[in-house]
């Protein structure tokens, strides 16, 4: 998700994550603003407004945060991932790339990187960075005055270290070295359309062969027929082209074009063994500062996360998120969010942000430490897929779930999208038994609060994979094994 959820207020996590279904559309929300790298807001769980049409689910990101959900009519039904995917976007979070506000919901929804500002809020910034350095230079230049003038002093006490003591060591395990380690294998991506639109975020070497992996939402611009090129720290850029991408888990695999033979891809963790309050460690370019390093902890785990990037044609992104209170800004879509020993645990992709202003009189705001990065568990699966087929694959229950609040749970619509049937015939909740009217309150041992919720958490499994649903009818609790089927593709 982005890193961005503007003016919305944090609902209370949901104590777990959603299961893929159409979903209806939220309101648009702004598109992000220019200046600062790509951050999505994560959309909190759109409220679905009556009559409104329905739509299939979508993905969430962080890049640079922008995005806002469409919105739909309350009670309107989302249908199944097969039934045609992706729901619309929710209405409240955005890209960590930077965006428009969104309204209520958990994070924000993450929108596409911001395009590399002109003449507005980047130049601003350049302009205080310089004032600051001459400032710095003339306080420089007493203090060099007056420490010289004191060199003739007999009662100094400053101790001065001596020349040529040799480097400092930094053991295994700080900031500091995990840091040095990573940093030359992550990258600031530079995305533009055709039109010349586009942004900044982040993407980090996913292998040898040359393929970086970061949001969908950074990469979105370039798909058609736009340019990419991705820059590392020492200054080497290359131009790049996309190998694939998942609007639905917000995860996209890019290739370099004459790729070094020396790529050092970053070594992938365990997402499912973290534990809140493991350290944390975020690398990007938030608003264009490419090679920041900011730290933090896993504040939440499972934390259910929709986000878009609030374009007109943007459909949202579902994820059971790792919550961090690392600083993520626009711009730091796509980046890897690391643990103590420098593995990556996560994709940076969404925040949630307290107010809509931002620097230079932008409506893009930054990092009050609600930050959500996609699982890496999940997304090296993803990126696996893209690299092999091109196309994402995702695991459906083959039913239709509404996106509206205090339902208690995932509620099987009457009715799927274009008036399709809620329940797929032959499909895996058909086979289930399950019925319209339904409400899932439980997958496994995830409670199950909402649609999204469902969503979320049924795309951190893989087709085929068996899972137990708990639900409710006419005020009865019944279990149901269901075997995931599977849906090819974003539409």
């Amino acid at each position: 998700m982005s890193t961005e959820n503007e003016g919305t207020a944090v609902p209370p996590a949901p104590s777990a994550p959603p299961v893929p279904v159409e979903t209806p559309a939220a309101s648009a929300q702004s598109a992000a603003p220019e200046g600062g790298a790509p951050t999505a807001q994560l959309p909190a769980v759109p409220p679905s407004a009556p009559g409104a049409p329905e739509q299939t689910p979508a993905y969430a990101s962080m890049g640079a945060e922008a995005p806002e959900a469409h919105g739909h009519a309350p009670g309107a039904p989302v249908s199944a991932a097969e039934a045609g995917w992706p729901p619309p976007p929710p209405a409240v979070p955005s890209y960590a790339d930077g965006g428009g506000s969104g309204a209520g919901g958990w994070g924000s929804s993450y929108g596409q990187p911001a395009p590399k500002p002109k003449n507005g809020r980047g130049g601003l910034v350049a302009a205080i960075l310089v004032a600051a350095l001459v400032a710095g230079g003339v306080g420089g230049g007493i203090g060099y005055s007056l420490a010289k003038n004191n060199d003739n002093s007999t009662d100094s006490t400053t101790v001065s270290a001596p020349s040529g003591s040799g480097d400092v060591k930094r053991a295994s395990g700080t900031v500091a070295n995990v840091a040095a380690r990573a940093l030359p294998s992550t990258v600031t991506i530079e995305a533009e359309s055709s039109s010349g639109s586009g942004g900044t975020g982040t993407g980090f070497v996913f292998d040898t062969q040359g393929h970086i992996l970061t949001n969908n939402h950074v990469v979105a611009e370039a798909v058609d027929g736009g340019k990419l090129t991705a820059t590392f720290p020492n200054g080497k850029k290359y131009d790049a082209e996309v190998v694939g991408h998942a609007q639905g888990y917000d995860v996209a695999v890019i290739k370099l074009k004459n790729a070094p033979s020396d790529l050092k891809p970053l070594t992938l963790g365990d997402s499912d063994a973290v534990a809140v309050g493991d350290s944390t460690i975020a690398i990007g370019a938030p608003f264009g500062l490419s090679n920041t390093v900011t730290t933090g902890i896993i504040s939440a785990k499972n934390r259910p996360v929709a986000s878009s990037d609030g374009s007109a044609s943007s459909k949202a992104s579902y994820m059971s998120a790792l919550q961090t209170d690392a600083s993520i800004n626009p711009g730091n879509s796509g980046g890897p969010l690391l643990d103590a020993q420098g593995a990556v645990i996560g994709i940076n992709s969404a925040i949630q942000s307290s107010s809509s202003g931002g620097l230079g009189g932008t409506s893009q705001s930054g990092s009050i430490g609600l930050g959500f990065a996609i699982p890496i568990n999940q997304a090296k699966h993803v990126a696996q897929q893209l690299i092999k087929t091109g196309k994402p694959v995702y695991p459906v229950i083959g039913a239709s779930v509404s996106l509206e609040d205090g339902t208690g749970g995932a509620k099987i619509t009457e009715q799927g999208a274009s008036g399709s049937a809620a329940v797929t015939s032959g499909g895996p909740a058909d086979k289930a038994g399950l019925k319209p009217g339904d409400v899932i309150t439980k997958l496994d041992d995830q409670v199950i609060d909402s649609g999204p919720t469902l969503i979320g958490e049924i795309w951190t499994h893989q087709p085929g994979d068996v899972v137990k649903l708990t639900y409710t009818r006419d005020g009865k609790t019944h279990t149901a094994e269901v075997t995931l089927g599977q849906r090819d593709g974003d539409s």
